[in-house]
């Protein structure tokens, strides 16, 4: 799964229309521990599902048949165990013959199994499972444009047993066959070849079994979807058929042939890279909608959020974004598909992987559009793991996931972008060859299977010859990041006389996990020197770096260069610091590095330095301003502009941010004026000024691009950047609801109605903030949740930076219900509210205060605690820099 969290729920209230799911696996029965995870892998083994669907009354909602039939072995005569289910009604649980009770076994979405045969096992299980709104289970959303639902499934971790009764753990491995009635006109999708339209009779679409997978990778998709085929020409005749699929009011924008062409580069890469052929018969990437994940990786049957199919201008950043999805979810195809983790204490090897090969295939592999990968890992997914990281909550990377609850909070920073860094620190200690080569014997030796991290070191210690048990306990088994620093000095001329790296074992936050440690890191050293106006690279030195001081001889006797940039290449995971000299030259020219990379690194470090208020806001401003003009990289501006903003919202002195808001919004007006006409760097700045524009000429001026009575050359106001214009003008109060509902009118979409949402909670009146607070909070008259995205949508309307006054009263609200809300929603909706509801805007100590109250009293399940405490640390955080801030004014 690319960047999500887990999903599960279990208690459903209330069947008309879409189900709202109430509850989840945070209640005793519907949780699945660790220790009954290997008790029952210990007794079964799972052979065959054939699972029937009766899909029939989609388009009205509410629930669905579904028919199980399970064949699986026990090691055991007279064993008992257990089959998950969620669904408000059973009808029937059928074991070897014998018809069982059903009020009797089936409780807390759990069907009791006892006195098993010894061997074979046959069970049937007839329930009425539900059509859900969350993004969970079986999704069913109905598109305003043509009024058609259309579903799709999302299983992982658990919410296979949402759709049919399964023994819900990746290590119980069987074949799994779908047949499905569905409504006339409709298609249906799965994990097996789709049926030609001979075989589908009386609507009813029968597949073939899949080869052995897990159950969380099993999938289903249906509804009249458009879809454009075509097909992956390998090596030895091989002929893989590619399908893509989304609604038709989206078919306009689907850029086919250029999805078409990532993919078939994956496939030529993974194949040559991996020595094993695609493992299964067909490969369908299917953008649906509402999703919560950015993609997930079914077998043969990808779902992709449906905003990669963009109907608006953007950036070739988003492209590449889009582009490293869809090869992240191929490479799970053989990490996590064809070889399984055993349990979810492996999840980060699966993403970090899939994360590790997609950047890796995208910046080497022949014909990329992005061969500066590494440059936007760099620059987004280690910063995400930098903060991840520094959280109470940061853990090892190889996380102890008792069990689901565990796993439902572990989709973060350390699992994918951690992970992925340190899977390039292991390639760079064992070297690329032999980690291909370890991962070749690997899938050779585990096809269908199911292993654990010590099956892979095995295999990359046999190819690399290398021990890799101390490098597993530092990297794998301790938590945080190490600090280097450069020691440099010199004689009077300037030649170096003495060079180490000073490693600094990380400052792990209280109540963290694992143990602060000192890392064997593989670094190069870039020495840069400034010529005709760039700083260009000289020379590398590339090295291993291990204890807390480390010599570098090699650099004595040299003259000092303009720079010197330690983890150069970024081969390594840590923060890294510059000497005195290096700062003073990086400040005055960081946008004159030559190579994107080295760019990204200093910012990088700048803006981990602004957030540690080792620099503070106002120096951090004056530092972009100074060096963002002559960056090139799309997606390092658009994070730069992020960066920015967050920086003198949160991170700078109360009292000077307004001024550096008047800065940074008249900054970006100029950029904007002077971009290249249609550029991606010209579009970047119109969502940047449209973002804080703030003064009555500069709004004035955004109302005149959006009705057109302004123009600036190559900017086409689409219906995207309209929505941004709009959004702002609603929440500075210059656009009312009627503007937002003829804005509405113009783009009445599914896409639309989340815009509008957020505009409508965005207005800064004390009406509009109870509404929004009571639509998620509260759920609509009838006590239901708003759908997933609707929801998300609205949260980022009430939260505006600019109304933090409005928002105040809104902590003491947050704290009443923030425990109910998580205890009654599904996990996906309760996380959105929880961490997105938080008062984070209102960074006080009384916040600080009110959170620890809350944690005292409110005696929050390990997962909530967790969320709530990472939001606290973001206040905290934010204090520490405002106070740097406030403190390098006064020196001003």
């Amino acid at each position: 799964m690319d960047y999500s969290e887990a999903v599960t729920a279990a208690r459903v209230e209330g069947w008309p229309g879409n189900v709202t799911i109430k509850g989840d696996d945070r209640v005793p029965g519907t949780n699945l521990t660790r220790e009954e995870a290997q008790q029952r892998a210990r007794l079964l083994t799972v052979d065959s599902y054939e699972i029937d669907l009766d899909l029939s009354g989609a388009q009205e909602g509410g629930t669905f048949r579904s028919a199980t039939t399970v064949l699986f072995r026990s090691a055991e005569a007279g064993a008992e165990t257990f089959i998950d289910l969620v669904a408000p009604a059973v009808h029937e649980v059928v074991l070897n013959g014998r018809a069982l009770d059903v009020a009797a076994v089936f409780r807390d979405s759990r069907i009791a199994l006892q006195h098993l045969a010894a061997g074979a096992n046959e069970l049937r299980v007839v329930a009425d499972c539900a059509y859900t709104n969350t993004g969970e289970g079986l999704h069913r959303f109905v598109d305003p444009v043509d009024q058609q639902a259309y579903l799709y499934t999302q299983f992982e971790v658990p919410d296979a047993r949402r759709v049919f009764a399964s023994f819900e753990q990746p290590d119980l491995k069987a074949t799994f066959q779908f047949t499905v009635t569905a409504p006339e006109g409709w298609t249906v999708i799965s994990n097996s070849p789709t049926p030609g339209p001979a075989d589908v009779k009386d609507n009813v679409w029968r597949f073939e079994p899949t080869p052995r997978i897990s159950s969380y990778i099993t999938a289903l998709i249906a509804g009249p979807y458009h879809a454009v085929h075509s097909s992956y020409e390998g090596p030895d005749g091989q002929c893989v058929p590619l399908g893509i699929y989304c609604r038709p009011s989206l078919a306009e924008f689907l850029d086919a042939d250029a999805i078409f062409d990532v993919t078939r580069q994956g496939f030529d890469w993974f194949q040559e890279k991996f020595a094993c052929a695609y493992p299964f018969a067909k490969y369908d990437q299917l953008f649906v909608p509402e999703f919560n994940a950015g993609a997930m990786e079914n077998a043969g049957a990808v779902t992709i959020r449906d905003q990669y199919v963009f109907r608006s201008k953007v950036t070739d950043a988003a492209y590449e974004v889009r582009a490293e999805t869809i090869l992240h979810e191929l490479a799970h195809m053989w990490f996590g598909d064809l070889v399984t983790m055993e349990w979810w204490n492996d999840l980060w090897l699966n993403e970090s992987f899939a994360t590790y090969t997609s950047i890796a295939c995208q910046a080497s592999a022949e014909g990329s559009k992005w061969p500066h990968a590494w440059t936007t890992f760099a620059n987004s997914m280690k910063t995400w793991a930098y903060r991840q990281d520094q959280l109470p909550s940061t853990h090892p990377i190889m996380a102890d996931i008792r069990d689901l609850d565990d796993v439902m909070v572990n989709f973060d920073g350390i699992t994918y972008a951690k992970g992925a860094s340190v899977l390039k620190q292991l390639v760079a200690y064992v070297g690329t060859d032999p980690f291909f080569k370890g991962v070749q014997a690997y899938f050779k030796a585990h096809a269908y299977g199911n292993t654990r991290l010590s099956d892979l070191l095995g295999a990359l210690e046999e190819t690399s010859g290398r021990d890799l048990t101390a490098w597993s306990r530092a990297w794998l088994e301790t938590a945080g990041i190490n600090v280097l620093r450069p020691e440099v000095e010199t004689d009077g001329q300037g030649i170096i006389t003495a060079f180490a790296v000073r490693q600094e074992a990380p400052a792990l936050p209280a109540g963290a996990k694992g143990e602060a440690t000192l890392r064997p890191h593989r670094i190069a050293i870039g020495l840069y020197e400034l010529r005709d106006g760039r700083l260009v690279r000289t020379d590398r030195i590339e090295l291993d770096i291990d204890g807390a001081l480390t010599e570098v001889p090699e650099l004595v006797g040299r003259a000092r260069p303009t720079v010197v940039l330690l983890n150069d290449d970024d081969l390594s995971y840590a923060k890294v610091r510059l000497d005195e000299v290096s700062l003073a030259n990086v400040t005055a020219h960081l946008g004159d590095f030559a190579e994107s990379l080295p760019r990204a690194l200093c910012w990088a470090s700048a803006w981990d330095m602004t957030r540690d208020g080792e620099l503070a806001a106002r120096d951090y401003l004056a530092l972009v301003l100074s060096g963002i003009g002559k960056e090139s990289d799309i997606g390092v501006v658009q994070s730069l502009h992020r960066q920015v903003k967050l920086a003198v919202e949160l991170y700078a002195d109360p009292a000077w941010r307004e001024k550096g808001l008047a800065r940074w919004t008249e900054a970006a007006l100029e950029h904007l004026r002077a971009a290249e006409p249609g550029s991606d760097h010209q579009l970047a700045w119109a969502r940047a000024f449209a973002a804080t524009a703030r003064t009555e000429g500069q709004l004035t001026y955004l109302s005149a691009l959006l009705d057109g009575a302004a123009v600036i050359e190559g900017l086409v106001v689409d219906t995207e950047l309209r929505w941004a214009f709009l959004e702002r003008l609603a929440a500075t109060g210059v656009a009312d609801e009627p503007a937002i509902a003829a804005e509405l009118e113009r783009d009445a979409t599914a896409a639309g109605e989340r815009h509008a949402a957020t505009a409508r909670a965005a207005r800064p009146t004390a009406q509009a903030k109870a509404a929004a607070w009571a639509s998620v909070v509260e759920g609509d008259s009838e006590g239901d949740s708003l759908p997933n995205a609707v929801q998300e949508a609205v949260i980022g309307g009430f939260v505006q930076t600019d109304q933090r006054e409005l928002l105040a009263p809104y902590t003491e609200k947050y704290f009443a219900a923030v425990k109910e809300v998580w205890d009654t929603r599904s996990h996906e909706l309760a996380q959105q509210i929880v961490v997105g509801l938080y008062p984070s805007l209102q960074v006080t100590p009384q916040t600080l205060a009110a959170t620890d109250a809350w944690l005292a009293s409110a005696e929050p399940s390990a997962a909530l605690r967790r969320l709530v405490s990472e939001s606290r640390a973001g206040v905290e955080r934010a204090l520490k820099a405002q106070a740097a801030d406030a403190a390098a004014g006064a020196r001003a």
